[in-house]
This record gives C-alpha cells, sequence and structure tokens, in this order.
C-alpha cells in the first residue's frame, strides 16, 4: 500500500470506505518514521503511544458514523508547540527537559477534529534561523538530497511532509519560517494572516509577527486542516473575531479575470538566474489559467530584511527574558549565586544565534537607541505595509518567489549570519505586514526543488489558496517526491 501518495481527501476516503483503519494508517507512517528519521533528522520525539490511542479514538468515531473530514489523519506538530504531558524543547537545550502542562490551542483544534499526532518535529532552536542547523538536537537534512539544507525554522516539518513520513504537518512562520522551508522541500506551505490562527501555547519568538500555519503537499491539504485550526481564541489576545470562511469550499475559484501584481523589487537583486527562471514560469502558467499580471513597485520592500532584524530581535530579547533557570527550562549545577544562577543557565541554555539576537535586541531597546533603531524600523514596517495595502488596492493577489536559491549545502551560510539572513529576502515583508502568504512548488534546479510565492490581502487565505490550488490543477509538482522515499 502507498498510502503515503494520497492526499488528505483521499486518505479520508479510504478510512471511511473501511479500506483500512485509523490504527492501521498510523502504524504505516509510524513505520516510515521509524525507518528514515535517522537519516533525516526530521523528528525530534515521536509518540507512538499517544498516535495509536488517537488513532483507536478515531477507529471508534469512525464506527459510530461520527467522523469528520480529518478524523484519523496522522499529523506532525512542530516542537514549538505545548503538547500536554510531551516534551516542548523548541529546539533548545534551554528546555530539553521541559514538559508541557497543556496543549495549543492549534494541538488542541487539530486533536478536536479527529487527528492523530505522530511527534513532534525538529526546528531552529526558537526558531531562530533559515536552515534549521541551529536546533540544539542537529541539523534537520533534505530529503532531496541529505547534504542540502530543508530550510528554517520549520526545517523538520518540511522534511517530515517532503520524505512523506507524515501526510501534514504544523509550522510557525515569522519572517517566512514556513514558506522558505516549503520552497526548499518541494512542498506547499501557508502563514495565513497574522491573528487567524490562536498563539496560544505556541512558544513566542517575535510576538508582533509569529504566525502558526501548514506544510502539506498541496494547497488543498493545506485548506483542509487551515480550516480545522483557524478561528478567535479568547486566550489569545492578537486573536482577530471574525468568521473562518469554507477553503476546502473556496478551492474551486478560477483565475480568470484576477489580477495578480508582479512585485518590481522582488526581482531586482540577489535572485538567482535558474530559479528567476523557473518563477517566470510558473507566473505565466497563472496568466494561461485567465490571470492578469499587473507590474507593480513597492520602493521601501528592500528594507524588510533590516526592519526585521531591528524589531525581531528587541522582542525576542523581551520574550527569552522568562528563560532564566528557576521555574522551569534548564538550570546550570551548583550556582554560587543568584547572578551566577541567571548568567551560567542563559550562557549554557542558549545557541550562539540565540544569543545574537538576544543581544541586539537588549542593545535596540536600551536607553540612547530605542529611538534610533526599533522606533525607526517600527516606521519603515509602516511604510511597507502602507505600500501593501496601496498594492491590494490595484491587485487581487501578489507573486513572486519565496527563496532566491534553492537549497543550499549544509553548514554553507553558519558562519555568515548576513548572508544567511538574506534567504528570507522576498518572505519577510508579509510578516512585517501581517498578510497571508503561501509557497507552492513550481519547479526544479540541479534536481532541487523551486517554490512560487503568492500573497494575499488581509484574511485573503482563499484566495491564495484557490491560486495555489489552480496553479496546483496544471502541473504536478506537488506530486513529485524525493526518489529514496517514494
Amino acid at each position: 500500500m502507498s498510502l503515503h501518495t494520497r492526499s488528505v481527501a483521499e486518505l479520508a476516503a479510504g478510512l471511511a470506505a473501511k479500506e483500512y483503519s485509523a490504527v492501521e494508517l498510523t502504524e504505516y507512517f509510524l513505520a516510515r518514521i521509524g525507518a528514515a528519521n535517522p537519516a533525516l533528522n526530521a523528528f525530534v520525539t515521536v509518540t507512538p503511544e499517544r498516535a495509536l490511542a488517537d488513532a483507536r479514538r478515531a477507529d471508534a468515531t469512525l464506527a459510530a458514523g461520527k467522523a469528520g473530514p480529518l478524523t484519523g489523519i496522522p499529523l506532525a506538530h512542530k516542537d514549538i508547540f505545548c503538547t500536554d504531558g510531551i516534551r516542548t524543547a523548541c529546539g533548545s537545550r534551554m528546555l530539553d527537559n521541559f514538559i508541557a502542562p497543556y496543549d495549543a490551542t492549534v494541538v488542541e483544534r487539530l486533536a478536536a477534529a479527529g487527528t492523530v499526532m505522530l511527534g513532534k518535529t525538529n526546528m531552529d532552536e526558537f526558531a531562530m534561523g533559515s536552515s534549521n542547523e541551529t536546533s540544539f538536537y542537529g541539523p534537520v537534512k533534505n530529503p532531496w538530497d541529505l547534504r542540502k539544507v530543508p530550510g528554517g525554522s520549520s526545517g523538520g516539518s518540511a522534511a517530515t511532509v517532503a520524505a512523506r513520513l507524515a501526510p501534514v504537518a504544523t509550522g510557525t512562520d515569522t519572517g517566512g519560517s514556513i514558506r522558505q522551508p516549503a520552497a526548499l522541500a518541494g512542498v506547499s506551505g501557508i502563514k495565513p494572516t497574522y491573528g487567524r490562527v490562536s498563539r496560544h501555547g505556541m512558544i513566542a519568538f517575535a510576538s508582533s509577527l509569529d504566525q502558526a500555519g501548514i506544510l502539506a503537499p498541496s494547497a488543498a491539504d493545506c485548506a483542509r486542516l487551515l480550516g480545522a485550526m483557524a478561528g478567535f481564541d479568547p486566550r489569545d489576545s492578537t486573536s482577530v473575531d471574525r468568521p473562518v470562511p469554507d477553503y476546502v469550499a473556496g478551492l474551486g475559484a478560477s483565475l480568470k479575470g484576477v489580477r495578480i501584481g508582479i512585485v518590481k523589487e522582488f526581482f531586482e537583486h540577489g535572485l538567482d538566474a535558474a530559479n528567476g527562471a523557473v518563477i517566470h514560469a510558473a507566473i505565466d502558467e497563472l496568466a494561461k489559467l485567465g490571470a492578469t499580471l499587473v507590474d507593480i513597485s513597492c520602493p521601501n520592500l528592500p528594507l524588510s530584511v533590516p526592519t526585521y532584524y531591528v524589531v525581531a530581535p528587541a522582542e525576542c530579547s523581551s520574550n527569552l527574558s522568562r528563560f532564566d533557570g528557576v521555574r522551569f527550562g534548564h538550570r546550570c549545577k551548583d550556582p554560587k549565586d543568584l547572578l551566577d544562577l541567571y548568567l551560567r543557565s542563559r550562557g549554557e541554555g542558549f545557541g550562539p544565534e540565540v544569543k545574537r539576537r538576544v543581544m541586539t535586541g537588549t542593545y535596540v531597546l536600551s536607553a540612547g537607541y530605542y529611538d534610533a533603531y526599533y522606533l525607526r524600523a517600527q516606521k519603515v514596517r509602516t511604510l511597507i505595509t502602507n505600500e501593501f495595502r496601496a498594492a491590494f488596492a490595484q491587485v487581487d493577489l501578489l507573486a513572486g518567489p519565496t527563496s532566491p536559491t534553492p537549497a543550499f549545502d549544509l553548514g554553507a551560510k553558519m558562519d555568515d549570519p548576513i548572508t544567511m539572513y538574506l534567504n528570507d529576502i522576498y518572505t519577510i515583508g508579509a510578516n512585517l505586514a501581517g498578510l497571508p502568504a503561501m509557497s507552492v512548488p513550481c519547479g526544479f534546479v540541479g534536481g532541487l526543488p523551486v517554490g512560487l510565492q503568492l500573497l494575499g490581502p488581509h484574511f485573503g487565505e482563499s484566495q491564495v489558496l484557490a491560486a495555489g490550488h489552480a496553479y496546483q490543477g496544471v502541473t504536478d509538482f506537488h506530486r513529485r517526491m524525493p526518489a529514496s522515499y517514494a
């Protein structure tokens, strides 16, 4: 049985037809994880007992005729989401011994929909990274080439879906951390509008930028999971109280007459020529489907990276101050006094990239520098947001590359933080403005996947998903798998 090649809808149909049980489906994916994960390092925790218990409940629901569209569907959670009674380490030594006492809202809602949790996926430490190499548990490998990175910070989830160790996986996106690994691993990944999905129980990196989303083979699979995750949560003060549309029902929308803006600044500097050719070919397909292409300029968009690397470290410095070795998390041995406890616990618990961002954030928030850096960055953020707003007054969607290059070699950029940061040059703008954005596979360069990015206006997830689905209706890149895992 090649169950790993089936979509979420196809798996659900097989369960409904009693072609296999939820327990059998779960055991199938657990076996794939057991065989492939030692080489990929995509999972940091596998939960067979929890998975089989979830599957037995799903089978009982199916037998009672009360199943929903996700009942019995296996999935993996990024290890940034709290999971009751299961380690939630966030890729860090600091939380290596932390057992979450509750479920994040995302975990809770997907469990209520009947999904089966297979385990927790590897990630860059506290979601800080673009290659999944900063994890305390070691780097994740790209299933297309084990010498390459899978992207980050949701690299474990991206590799998991690319190798079909799970049909779908959750992720988080602070500056591109769903879309960039989706592009590098050849899967689909959506970051919804800021506030559309609850952040309750999602360990914070940068609170005004973080947003939960989904990685899956196709836009249709993303739509099915996003509908179950989204919605108002009174436990999250940034959650927006707004009805959630039926994303699956909206997938059939035509691209005829849809105006798609091609952002000039996305194609001016830094884009690999071969990558650019693949992106242009994908945009041509959108035009063949009936979309009208419109040239758009956002002059301040190139300032996204410097703006982000002031705002995000500032918020990270504040959020990570709670990890001090006192109440939970890593504690140094035999501290001499309270100051020694703080210094050594944080020094031992955090890795180099986290320390770099905490120090940067503390600096830009300090007296004498707040106005010069943080306040100015927030003003530029407003300019970028306003430019997007003006663009969406002219067009319905925006399109461009997700990443400037295909996946790069492991270790190639670890000694050059600035070059590493530039991997997110096309994705950060959506986070600064709080927009929904998605990456879909659109081709290959040198045997490695390339992603097309689609951006929509606030709460325009339906339009983004429909465009991605329409594109995937005439291409098969989302169905292609690394040969070793087919």
